[in-house]
C-alpha cells in the first residue's frame, strides 16, 4: 500500500503535539537525559539534574509521558527496605519523526463506515463510548501505574496532552461565567477524518477516553459533548 503525505490537518496536529511536548527547553533535556539513561530516571533524579522542585520535575515527566514519548513504570521494591519504590520513565520507541500520530488506513476506516451503516445510532454511540473510556483508562494506567488520584485540573491537562498526542491538538479552557465556571477540553483536529464527518458517533470515542483517563487519574466524572466538528461546529468540545 502507497503511504499517503500528510494533509493540512494532520500536519497542524502533528506540529501541536510536538510543540505541546517539547516547547519546553528544560523538557527537551529532560527528555534527553531520560533517552540516555539505559534504567530510566526519577523525578528526584531530574530533580536534582536540573535543580527542579521535586513537584516541576514530575509535572516535566507526565507531560512528556501523556505525550507517549516516556514510559512509566514501578520497579519491583527488593530487601526490606520501607516505602514503595519511585517511579522510573524512560525514552520509548516512539519515532520522533514529524508524523501523524494515528495514522488512518483508508481500507479500515472504510470498513468501519460500512459497519456502523449496520447498527443502531445508540449501539454505536454507546460501543463507541465504551472503547474509549478502556483505552483511556489504560493510558491512565500506563502514566499513573499505582499512583494516587491527582487534581482535577492536573488530571484534565495530563488528558488534553494525550489527545494532542493522538492526533486531537487539544487544550483546556474555563468555560461559564464566575460563579458557574465549569472546565472543558477543546479539540481542533479530529484524527478520524472523513469518518467522523459520515459517521459522527465516532465522536463518542473521544468522550470516552476523557472519561476513562480522568476516573484512572482523578475519578468518575460525566463528560459532556457540547459542540462537534464533524457536525459543523468551529472545534469539538467536551464539557465536564
Amino acid at each position: 500500500m502507497v503511504e499517503r503525505g500528510l494533509t493540512a490537518a494532520e500536519f497542524s496536529a502533528a506540529v501541536t503535539a510536538v510543540t505541546s511536548a517539547f516547547g519546553d527547553p528544560t523538557r527537551r533535556d529532560i527528555y534527553l537525559f531520560a533517552r540516555d539513561s539505559s534504567s530510566g530516571v526519577t523525578a528526584s533524579e531530574v530533580a536534582e539534574r536540573f535543580e527542579l522542585h521535586p513537584n516541576v520535575a514530575r509535572h516535566h515527566l507526565d507531560k512528556l509521558a501523556a505525550g507517549g514519548y516516556l514510559d512509566v513504570h514501578v520497579p519491583r521494591a527488593s530487601g526490606a527496605g520501607v516505602g514503595r519504590p519511585s517511579k522510573r520513565y524512560s525514552a520509548t520507541a516512539k519515532a520522533m519523526g514529524l508524523e501523524f500520530p494515528a495514522r488512518r488506513d483508508d481500507l479500515l476506516v472504510t470498513l468501519l463506515g460500512r459497519a456502523l451503516e449496520l447498527v443502531p445510532v445508540e449501539q454505536a454511540e454507546a460501543m463507541a463510548e465504551a472503547v474509549g473510556i478502556d483505552y483511556g483508562r489504560a493510558l491512565a494506567a500506563s502514566m499513573a501505574p499505582g499512583d494516587g488520584h491527582r487534581s482535577f485540573q492536573a488530571a484534565l491537562h495530563a488528558v488534553a496532552d494525550a489527545l494532542t498526542a493522538h492526533g486531537f491538538a487539544a487544550h483546556t479552557e474555563d468555560r461559564g461565567p464566575s460563579g458557574s465556571r465549569s472546565l472543558a477540553i477543546v479539540s481542533e483536529q479530529c484524527p478520524f477524518g472523513d469518518a467522523a464527518v459520515q459517521h459522527p458517533v465516532i465522536c463518542a470515542v473521544d468522550r470516552g477516553i476523557v472519561k476513562g483517563m480522568l476516573a484512572g487519574l482523578y475519578g468518575d466524572t460525566v463528560p459532556q459533548t457540547e459542540s462537534s466538528r464533524p457536525q459543523g461546529d468551529d472545534v469539538c468540545v467536551t464539557s465536564l
